[in-house]
């Protein structure tokens, strides 16, 4: 049920200059927790509107990312509209910024010059690689920053590396980002002084890719690709049934093995043969005891499966499509107001108080643009 109750953001102001993904999307969590953000946009908009128009005409991204924002139509490069735009991050708490490398700066916009200004004004700068070294410069998207960081090489399938499916690269950086706005914000409480933040796409990506990246380091291993299976546990993957339906086990200790041969496989010798004795032997006997798997799982229906696996506390889960997504007992939603009519999001992830709070509307372009001017004196 929605809370209206006092958010832990409210009275915070949020200056973005952003577009695309990541930092809207720091952006839209502290909106979430009751910041009031203030969107900077050029006249033609955010990039990200024309993503797509599959929302009632409105980009999916969009959507997802700017609920509760003002959207402040402003030339950084015209001097009315910048001198507005310095009055407003005289009195703001947080500036965002993710244009391209020294974009913000050359306008006027440079972190280092607002907190001058304004010394309790933290200050956020989002890039692709990080504003130091020969990657310092270049532009840097979603899939390229896959690519560079290692992912997309643990990635896929064994004969080809592929893509993550969702933008995982500025969605790690946004919510680095929107840890580190919090952070400063109660380190600022102590202090009085605001704090500057610079995090990139790579950093985050890299932290994710910490435990492929040791075991490169340290064990001299490269993690393969395997597809729907995991390449240090085993089983711990995705097999099909005999009425073509497709499940996922995951076995994490002797104990589940032995009730997966017993309960699942039937087969309670299984344990007792060396090659399959413990994770290491049957890691380096995956096609011998994948056959045994299939053996079972391809020659039995689906419900029958679900039952063995629930009757003997195995792991598991069904591989969904987007339509199973959407349907799925687990999924929680909120409505919010867009420009063109109501969406249902995916709720916050995190329940507070075993409630969701209202989330603001996704402003159409420059439905602010008047009121903060007249506000801030434009």
């Amino acid at each position: 049920m929605p809370n209206d109750t006092r958010r832990p953001l409210d009275g915070v102001l949020v200056v973005s200059m952003e577009q695309a993904v990541a930092a809207p999307y720091c952006a839209s969590r502290l909106a979430d927790a009751g910041a009031r953000v203030i969107k900077i946009e050029r006249a033609e908009g955010d990039f990200a509107r024309a993503y797509d128009s599959v929302v009632h005409g409105e980009s999916a991204y969009f959507v997802w990312l700017n609920r509760g924002k003002e959207s402040l139509v402003a030339n950084i490069k015209d001097e009315k509209d910048k001198k507005l735009l310095l009055r407003i991050l005289d009195q703001a708490d947080v500036f965002i910024q993710n244009l391209a490398p020294g974009a913000a700066a050359r306008a006027g916009f440079g972190s280092k010059e607002l907190r001058k200004r304004n010394s309790s004004l933290i200050t956020v700068d989002i890039s692709g690689y990080g504003e130091e070294g020969s990657y310092a410069d270049m532009k840097a998207y979603d899939l390229l920053v896959q690519a560079e960081s290692g992912l997309c090489s643990i990635t896929g399938l064994p004969d080809g590396p592929g893509r993550v499916g969702v933008s995982a690269c500025d969605v790690s950086c946004g919510m680095y980002a929107y840890m580190a706005v919090l952070e400063a914000l109660i380190a600022r409480d102590a202090t009085g002084e605001g704090a500057s933040i610079k995090t990139s796409l790579f950093a985050g990506m890299a932290d994710w890719m910490t435990v492929p990246l040791l075991h490169f380091d340290y064990g001299n291993t490269i993690i393969p690709r395997v597809g729907l299976n995991h390449p240090s546990i085993h089983p711990y993957g995705s097999y099909n049934t005999k009425d073509n339906g497709q499940i996922l086990i995951a076995i994490q200790n002797e104990r589940e093995f032995v009730s997966l041969c017993e309960t699942v496989l039937l087969d309670a010798e299984l344990p007792k043969d060396p090659r399959f004795e413990n994770n290491q032997a049957r890691c380096a006997n995956r096609v011998e005891f994948d056959s045994v798997i299939n053996d079972v799982f391809n020659n039995t229906d689906r419900d029958e499966l679900v039952r063995r696996l629930r009757a003997g506390s195995i792991a598991f889960g069904e591989v969904n499509d987007i339509a199973g997504l959407s349907n799925h007992p687990a999924l929680r939603r909120i409505s919010v107001e867009s420009p063109t009519g109501p969406v249902d999001l995916v709720a916050p992830p995190a329940l507070i108080n075993n409630s969701v709070r209202d989330l603001g509307d996704v402003p159409p372009i420059g439905a602010h643009t008047e009121a903060i001017k007249k506000e801030f004196g434009g």
